[in-house]
């Protein structure tokens, strides 16, 4: 049943900055322990803290930002359990109710919860003005704790959205490149809108999982223009991450049964982030002072 995790341990030649923070992993434990959810969209194979530890001594990183998988829900214990044993190396972000009190946020803050995820496929992706309701709902529930919300959106859903972006007290973080496409222009109009929420600052974005956004492996070059645009654009509010351990559905796979990470190496993730920069100020603002700055790291 069990899913091989990706060997991606292979040794750096040139380490990333002292201080760089993965900004975007996941950890999966047994289903005896962290029962899964009934209706889940696919199931990965466990991916421990251990293997989370040898995964960052191959890229170098010494912080992790552990996000809370789609496959528990609003049960965050997995991922609790998995930042108390990093010993302060690691912040979480979150999936919450609606209902949940204030107290119940101040005690996640305290076991080291940074962030709230949102999908935004569940408050209606195709209405700006719903997007707009939830991000100004949970902006005030979560700013007395210094938290940012997290989306993980289609392009054309986050570019509505951008548009018309009501006021937010707290910040708002874009995963992986903001499902920008790598084939598509930085000039198209949805990108330009999404950088432009970065220059501002009202919004950080994650350079991550190029894999995801360049889907057969043949725009790299697209990528790296997106990179740099997001950087050009506001070198304050770019975050790198790996999306360890690289989940997947295998085509073909009822969502119950277990699908294989994709083999993603520690060698690649380490030269692509070198392959999108060069400069050693916009490297150690994306992989160090930023998530420091973001997720409360001393």
């Amino acid at each position: 049943m069990e899913a091989p995790l990706p060997e991606g341990c292979i040794t750096m030649t040139t380490p990333l900055p002292e201080g760089t923070c993965d900004c975007h992993v996941h950890i999966v434990g047994s289903l005896t322990d962290y029962p899964m959810l009934a209706d889940r969209h696919y199931t990965p194979g466990p991916a421990s803290v251990d293997d989370l530890r040898a995964h960052m001594g191959a890229v170098g990183a010494t912080r992790a930002v552990i996000v809370q998988p789609s496959i528990y829900g609003s049960d965050n214990r997995c991922m609790l359990d998995a930042m108390a044993r990093m010993n302060g190396a690691a912040r979480g972000v979150a999936v919450v109710e609606r209902d949940i009190d204030d107290e119940a946020l101040s005690t996640l803050h305290e076991q080291g919860v940074r962030g709230l995820r949102i999908n935004l496929e569940s408050v209606g992706a195709s209405d700006p003005h719903a997007i707009g309701q939830a991000l100004q709902h949970w902006g005030a529930r979560i700013a007395p704790l210094g938290w940012h919300i997290q989306i993980y959106s289609g392009l054309d859903a986050m570019a509505a959205a951008a548009a018309n972006l009501p006021p937010l007290d707290v910040p708002i973080v874009l995963d992986h490149f903001a499902m920008i496409p790598a084939s598509t222009s930085p000039d198209d109009p949805r990108a330009k809108a999404i950088i432009a929420l970065v220059a501002s600052g009202r919004a950080y974005v994650k350079l991550s999982a190029s894999y995801r956004v360049d889907t057969d492996s043949r725009h790299a070059d697209g990528v790296r223009k997106l990179a740099h645009a997001f950087a050009d654009a506001n070198d304050a509010r770019i975050l790198w991450a790996s999306d360890w351990p690289h989940t997947n559905r295998e085509p073909g796979r009822r969502a119950t049964e277990v699908s294989a990470y994709r083999q993603i190496g520690a060698a690649r993730l380490s030269e692509e982030v070198r392959d999108w920069f060069s400069d050693g100020h916009v490297l150690q603002a994306l992989l160090v002072a930023n998530p420091a700055r973001l997720y409360g790291f001393e």
